[in-house]
């Protein structure tokens, strides 16, 4: 399907690539706890956890930002954070990866959407996460807000090669992708055919049109049939696929996990297998990094088939950094192709 000197033609173009990555920017806040050190509040005579480290990194629609970073891609990033001290770390971990910040709002009326985990170190060296803390708006947008990332949106998108649509909040018109911001999106795709725009949309992916589309398996389901059962086969799930590619008019997407990526169209789907990954695994941010290679390889004149291949070997090497959200280099995609061609020929 593809050897080792058509991804590096394929990679040689992300740099001169441009993505707009549009949707909701959360703050991945880890605290590093060690229990050797544990003390007992006077107050309450609960556990005070000693924190040993804080680490910070862009998450959300930043996760994906960072793997587009990694693999070379130019990026612009669009959204809205809070003017509060959480904001500050997330631009600050953006702009240290060379991201265009600029269309990226401000409001202090809003909370920088923050998730933050507690990360145990037990004495015997066994590290595990505690119950996550989560920041979050609570309200719908500001029209005010909608207003300015409709704007920036219609100035940005014919300067760009790419977009990807990172939807996240589950809330609708909670987030950054509300009813208004999503149909100035659709408008322009139908405006400006020669950009890439895929959507990855946790509830409503299937209210795209015009645009690829990277649901998961039960989010592409849900889109159609509202919540299904978890046992759901590979023919509902490509049928699935070849539906919304219907009403979109464009491939889309599935990630199936460990059996890969569906390339769906109205009359065919196509299966692209994963690479084989042995030990331990951590599959957060496993669908960013997959949209982060299929975006830039679409950018670079890729097939869909290609661009699958390539998220899949982007993905297979994000799963094995345990304990934080991993990106993966060119090189590590390059080695990832040989695992690839030694399990499937």
């Amino acid at each position: 399907m593809m050897d080792k000197s058509r991804l590096q033609a394929i990679l040689a173009g992300f740099e001169r690539a441009r993505v707009l990555v549009i949707g909701d920017y959360f703050l991945d806040k880890y605290l590093d706890i060690d229990r050797r050190l544990a003390e007992t509040s006077l107050e309450t005579g609960l556990e005070a956890h000693q924190v040993v480290r804080v680490r910070t990194s862009p998450g959300a629609a930043g996760t994906v930002v960072c793997n587009l970073r990694a693999l070379q891609v130019g990026v612009v990033s669009l959204g809205v954070i809070g003017d509060d001290g959480e904001g500050y770390e997330l631009l600050r971990g953006l702009r240290e990866r060379g991201v265009d910040t600029t269309p990226l709002m401000q409001s202090g009326t809003l909370y920088t959407p923050t998730y933050t985990k507690p990360m145990m170190c037990e004495p015997d060296g066994r590290v595990h996460e505690l119950s996550r803390l989560d920041i979050k708006n609570r309200a719908p947008l500001p029209r005010e807000l909608e207003d300015g990332i409709i704007a920036r949106l219609q100035e940005l998108l014919p300067s760009v090669q790419g977009v990807i649509v990172a939807d996240q909040v589950p809330e609708r018109n909670y987030g950054v992708m509300t009813d208004r911001v999503r149909q100035a999106l659709i408008d322009l795709a139908a405006q400006y055919p020669q950009v890439v725009i895929v959507a990855d949309s946790r509830m409503r992916v299937g209210e795209y049109r015009g645009i690829y589309l990277k649901p998961n398996e039960h989010e592409a389901m849900r889109a159609l049939h509202g919540d299904v059962r978890r046992d759901i086969t590979d023919q509902e799930i490509e049928a699935a696929g070849r539906t919304l590619s219907s009403r979109t008019g464009r491939p889309v997407f599935v990630t199936v996990g460990e059996r890969g990526v569906l390339v769906c169209t109205e009359s065919s789907c196509r299966r692209v297998p994963a690479v084989p990954v042995t030990g331990e695994i951590d599959i957060v941010g496993a669908g960013d990094s997959t949209i982060s290679g299929i975006v830039g390889a679409l950018c670079c004149e890729a097939t869909p088939e290609e661009a699958a291949l390539v998220g899949n070997l982007v993905a297979s090497v994000t799963i094995k950094c345990i304990g934080t959200t991993g990106t993966a280099s060119q090189e590590q995609v390059v080695q990832a192709l040989g695992r690839w061609q030694a399990a499937h020929g």
